[in-house]
């Protein structure tokens, strides 16, 4: 199946790309590499807020995670000129998670954005990561995530 199939298959849009809001582009095409700046957890309903192990739940960090990959994958897409069949591979995705400084759960927050590349992408979709706990995120977000993409000229 297509990208475009498995977004349909789990009832997914992609986003319009969020522009940026200070100084830098939101993403640069390097070769055959395409680096994704971070995206906040903005979801339909808005931004997700909060801070883990506070006043938000791992189901609610999860699905931040989810939205900051769906926002991901809109910028790709843009990169590609539209063409999501260019993805050779998700290479790496680096997941920050506003949490308190016991919180420990921060790979199953992240868990939400790798599953879904793979759910999305299949096997290409496979990546490697980090999961880091922050203090705080811009604007208060719960979740923020990059990524390296491949893709194919």
């Amino acid at each position: 199946m297509t990208p475009e199939q498995n977004l349909d298959r789990l009832s997914l849009s992609l986003p319009a790309p969020v522009a940026p809001v200070a100084n830098y582009v939101p993403y640069v095409v390097s070769s055959n590499q395409v680096y994704i700046s971070g995206q906040i957890s903005i979801g339909p309903d808005g931004l997700i807020t909060g801070k883990l192990g506070d006043d938000i739940d791992l189901e609610t960090g999860v699905k931040a995670a989810q939205s900051c990959a769906l926002n991901l994958i809109s910028q790709l897409k843009a990169a590609c000129g539209g063409d999501l069949s260019k993805l050779v591979r998700v290479v790496k995705l680096n997941g920050f998670v506003n949490s308190t400084a016991d919180f420990t759960d921060q790979p199953k927050v992240i868990n939400g954005a790798s599953d879904l590349m793979v759910e999305i992408f299949g096997e290409a979709g496979k990546h490697a990561r980090a999961a880091v706990s922050a203090p705080s995120l811009p604007l208060g977000a719960a979740v923020e995530i990059d990524g390296i993409f491949e893709i194919a000229q």
